[in-house]
């Protein structure tokens, strides 16, 4: 019910993208918004969900600005998109980084060798964690379709600041038990019962609810390359997982 009364008030305030000055760095605020609480569902590319394909910049059940927010603030009964208690300006925020997504998305030309980019993923122990096409670790996210799912620009985050933004399927989660115990790694699930985990040792694992005494969500444990690459190597290297787009 409060999830529909905010939105009633915001569009009856007309704070839409039409009636608001947006600027560049409204869109870029909108952008981390948009990663942080929609794309595990929508996918940073916007095309994650059947029938709702966000990266043309134009929506199926919205036509207006005014009917985009309404969407946002409550939800679509009957379907997976939940009401959401995002403040007026950030909806606003949202809504302009939605409308310029097909621009948005685009981002530089990756310039790069991706031949010498995976000599630089091979040497810098990133198979430690990461999977790339059947190879690697579990314990941090698979690259195998990284260049699919997110922009140059934004794997170019990762690689300096890695905490910056954290995709809901990559968190890392410590949890202390009643009992004493200590269980930390990637949370995969959770739901009224249990949580589950992926752990540094890759064993999947599954906490009972009543058994935790707290969760801790942690930052991303992948170090920053900031200082371990040379430029060259950097730009090498984001073309190289820019060119991951699964195996076909």
């Amino acid at each position: 019910m409060r999830f529909a009364i905010l939105g009633f008030l915001l569009l009856q305030a007309g704070l839409t993208p039409q009636g608001h000055d947006t600027t560049p760095a409204d869109i870029e605020v909108g952008s981390r918004y948009y990663g942080n609480y929609c794309s595990g569902c929508h996918g940073s590319d916007g095309k994650s969900v059947q029938g709702a394909n966000l990266s043309r910049g134009t929506f199926l059940r919205a036509t207006t600005d005014d009917d985009l927010m309404r969407l946002i603030i409550n939800g679509i009964p009957g379907t997976a998109m939940p009401p959401a208690a995002f403040k007026p300006e950030q909806v606003v925020q949202i809504v302009a980084y939605l409308r310029a997504f097909p621009t948005s998305r685009a981002g530089p030309a990756v310039s790069g060798d991706a031949a010498k980019g995976k000599q630089v993923f091979d040497s810098k122990g990133c198979f430690d964690c990461h999977r790339v096409n059947g190879r690697g670790s579990r314990v941090g996210p698979d690259l195998s379709d990284v260049g699919e799912l997110r922009r140059p620009v934004e794997i170019e985050q990762s690689l300096l600041d890695p905490g910056a933004v954290i995709l809901p399927q990559n968190r890392i989660v410590t949890i202390a038990t009643r009992d004493g115990k200590s269980i930390r790694g990637r949370l995969l699930n959770q739901d009224t019962q249990s949580i589950q985990v992926l752990s540094t040792d890759e064993i999947p694992t599954s906490v009972a609810r009543d058994r935790i005494r707290t969760i801790t969500e942690d930052r991303s444990s992948m170090p920053s390359f900031k200082e371990k690459l040379a430029p060259q190597e950097l730009t090498d290297l984001v073309s190289y997982l820019s060119s991951l787009k699964g195996i076909r």
